[in-house]
C-alpha cells in the first residue's frame, strides 16, 4: 500500500492507495459496482417507489408531515449552513489556500473556459431556473413579507428575493461538494465518490460502513434531487406542447413525455462527457442565448438594462441581512399548522434543501470537469460566473413579466396563481409580439427538453460514479438501468402527487437533503485538515492532529 506523509505535496502519492480495498462486483450484473452501495440505493428507490404507488394518500400524508416537521425544526438549521458554507468557501479562495492546484503543477484544464462554465450553469440550473425564472419573481410580487403585494415596492423585493434564492448561496451549496471531491480525487488521486472527500477524517475507515453511508446519502440525495427537477420540467414542456400545439395537460402526457426524454438522456449518457453531455450542454447555452436576446431586444429592453443594475445593487446591500433572516417576528407559533403556514417553508427552506439535494450530483460532475485548475480560480468560476448568468436570466424573464403587470395590461401573475407551468408561456402570450410568440414557445419547450435530458444524463453518469467506486467510465449497462430508474421515480412521484404533485417533489428533495448536509459539514473539517498538510501551508503553521 501506498503510504502518506506528513504532507500531501505530492499529487500523485495516494493514487493506488484504495486498490487494496477494490470492493467493486467481479462478475454478474453488478460487475463494476460496490454491491453494499448499489443494492442498499436500489432498496431505498424500491421501498419508497412501492409504498407511494400502493398507499398514495397515506404517502401524500406522510410526506407533508415530514417536511412540517423538518420546516418547525431545521429552518434555523438550513439559514446557518447555506450562510456557513458560502463564508467557508470564501475564506478558502481569498486565503493562502486559494493558490493550490487541483492536480500535479503540470496539469492543464481539459476544458476551455466557455465549455467549462456551459457545462456549469447546464449542470447546476437547467430546468429549475426556467420553470421558477418568471413565476417565482410572479409570486413575490403579489405577496411576502418585507412588502405590500402588487405595488414598486414590491417588484424591487420580488427580484431582491429570487437573486437571493438563485445566487450565491445556491452555488457555494454546490461547491462544498464540488471542491473538495475535486481536491480529493485530482490533489490526491483518490476516487470520485463521496467517500474520498471524508479520508482526511476517518482515514482508513471510509473503506467500512462510514464510507458506504456517505455514499449511499449522496445516491438517495442525487435521485430525488434529479427527480424533482425532471417532475417540473415535464409539467412545464406539456404546457408548452399545449401552447404551441394544442396538447393536453395531463398526467398521461407527462408520463409519456419522461418515456420519450429518458430514452434519449440515456443515449446521451450512453456517449459520456465529451460527446453527448457537452453536445446537449452548448444546445442549451445557445437556445438560452436565443430566449434572452428575444426578451431583451423584444421586451421592455430599457426597463430590464435598469431593472438588472437595481436589483443587483439591492442584493448586495440585503445580503448579510437576508442570509439570516429566518421570520422570527412574522409567524405566530400557536398559529403553526404545517410547512405551508411559512413563508420559510415556501421558499428558503425548500431551494436550500434543493440546492443540498442537487450538491452530490452537481458536485461530482463539476469535479471531474475541472482538473487542473487552482482552487481560487475553481471557486470564482463555480460561484461567481453561474451567479452573474442567473441575475441577467432572472432579469430579463422575471422582469419582462413584471412589466407586463406593471405597466401593460397584466395578466401574468393571475395566471401563475393559478397554474405555474404555464408563466413563460402566459409571459410569450402576452408580450404582444404576435407570431413570435409562438416561435419564442417553441424554442423555451425544446430548451426545457435539452435541460431535461442533460439533468437526467449527467446525474445517472454521477450515480453510476459513484456505486462504482469512482470509476470516470461505468459501464454502459449500469448506465441504462440507473437511466431508467431516475425516470421511473419522477414518473412516480408525478402520479403519486396528483393535484399535489409540486409539493410532492419538493418535499422529496427536502427530505433527501437533511441527512446529506451533514455529510457536507464532515467533507468542509476534512478538506480543511487535508490542506493543513500541504507543504506550504505546513511550513506556516502547525498541522492539525
Amino acid at each position: 500500500m501506498n503510504t502518506s506523509s506528513d504532507t500531501y505535496g505530492s499529487p500523485r502519492l495516494l493514487v493506488g492507495r484504495h486498490d487494496e480495498y477494490d470492493y467493486v462486483a467481479k462478475e454478474g450484473f453488478l460487475k463494476g459496482l460496490n454491491p453494499c452501495v448499489t443494492l442498499s440505493s436500489l432498496l431505498i428507490v424500491i421501498v419508497f417507489v412501492t409504498y407511494t404507488v400502493l398507499y398514495q394518500e397515506s404517502a401524500g400524508a406522510l410526506f407533508d408531515s415530514l417536511r412540517s416537521t423538518i420546516t418547525y425544526y431545521f429552518s434555523w438549521y438550513y439559514i446557518l449552513i447555506a450562510a456557513g458554507f458560502l463564508i467557508f468557501n470564501g475564506w478558502l479562495a481569498l486565503g493562502p489556500y486559494g493558490k493550490v492546484k487541483l492536480g500535479s503543477e503540470n496539469d492543464k484544464p481539459e476544458y476551455s473556459y466557455f465549455s467549462w462554465f456551459v457545462m456549469l450553469f447546464a449542470a447546476g440550473q437547467g430546468i429549475g431556473l426556467i420553470f421558477w425564472s418568471i413565476a417565482e419573481p410572479m409570486f413575490h410580487f403579489q405577496g411576502n413579507p418585507f412588502s405590500e403585494g402588487g405595488t414598486a415596492e414590491a417588484a424591487g423585493v420580488a427580484m431582491r428575493i429570487s437573486f437571493f434564492h438563485w445566487g450565491l448561496h445556491a452555488w457555494s451549496i454546490y461547491c462544498i461538494v464540488a471542491i473538495c471531491l475535486a481536491y480529493a480525487v485530482h490533489r490526491r488521486g483518490m476516487p470520485l465518490t463521496i467517500r474520498s472527500t471524508l479520508e482526511p477524517l476517518l482515514g482508513d475507515k471510509i473503506h467500512g460502513p462510514l464510507g458506504n453511508a456517505a455514499d449511499i446519502l449522496a445516491v438517495f440525495a442525487t435521485i430525488f434531487g434529479i427527480a424533482t427537477s425532471l417532475g417540473l420540467g415535464v409539467q412545464q414542456i406539456n404546457a408548452g406542447l399545449n401552447f404551441v400545439f394544442g396538447t393536453e395537460i395531463s398526467v398521461t402526457t407527462q408520463l409519456g413525455l419522461i418515456a420519450i426524454i429518458t430514452v434519449v438522456a440515456i443515449i446521451s449518457v450512453c456517449t459520456g462527457v465529451g460527446k453527448g453531455i457537452k453536445l446537449f450542454s452548448q444546445l442549451n447555452f445557445w437556445l438560452s442565448l436565443m430566449l434572452m436576446a428575444f426578451f431583451f431586444f423584444w421586451g421592455p429592453t430599457r426597463y430590464l438594462i435598469l431593472l438588472l443594475i437595481q436589483s443587483t445593487g439591492d442584493y448586495v446591500a440585503n445580503f448579510i441581512p437576508f442570509s439570516f433572516w429566518g421570520g422570527a417576528n412574522t409567524q405566530d407559533p400557536s398559529a403553526w399548522e404545517s410547512w405551508k403556514s411559512s413563508w420559510q417553508g415556501w421558499w428558503t427552506v425548500f431551494y436550500w434543501g434543493w440546492w443540498i439535494s442537487w450538491a452530490p450530483f452537481v458536485g461530482v460532475f463539476i469535479a471531474r470537469i475541472s482538473k487542473g485548475r487552482t482552487i481560487r480560480e475553481f471557486i470564482f468560476g463555480v460561484i461567481m460566473v453561474p451567479t452573474i448568468m442567473t441575475f441577467v436570466w432572472l432579469a430579463l424573464f422575471g422582469g419582462t413579466a413584471l412589466s407586463i403587470d406593471l405597466f401593460g395590461a397584466g395578466g401574468v401573475g393571475a395566471a401563475v396563481s393559478e397554474n405555474l407551468t404555464t408563466a413563460l408561456y402566459m409571459t410569450f402570450n402576452l408580450m404582444d409580439v404576435g407570431s413570435l410568440a409562438v416561435v419564442a414557445g417553441f424554442v423555451g419547450t425544446i430548451l426545457v427538453g435539452t435541460y431535461f435530458i442533460t439533468s437526467s444524463d449527467s446525474g445517472t453518469l454521477v450515480l453510476t460514479t459513484i456505486m462504482s467506486n469512482g470509476n470516470p467510465h461505468p459501464k454502459i449497462h449500469h448506465r441504462i438501468s440507473w437511466g431508467l430508474i431516475e425516470g421511473i421515480v419522477a414518473a412516480t412521484l408525478l402520479v403519486a402527487g396528483g393535484a399535489a404533485a409540486l409539493s410532492i417533489l419538493q418535499t422529496a428533495s427536502i427530505m433527501a437533503s437533511l441527512p446529506f448536509s451533514f455529510i457536507m459539514l464532515f467533507m468542509c473539517y476534512s478538506l480543511y485538515k487535508a490542506l493543513q498538510k500541504e507543504p506550504a501551508m505546513a511550513t506556516a503553521q502547525p498541522a492539525v492532529s
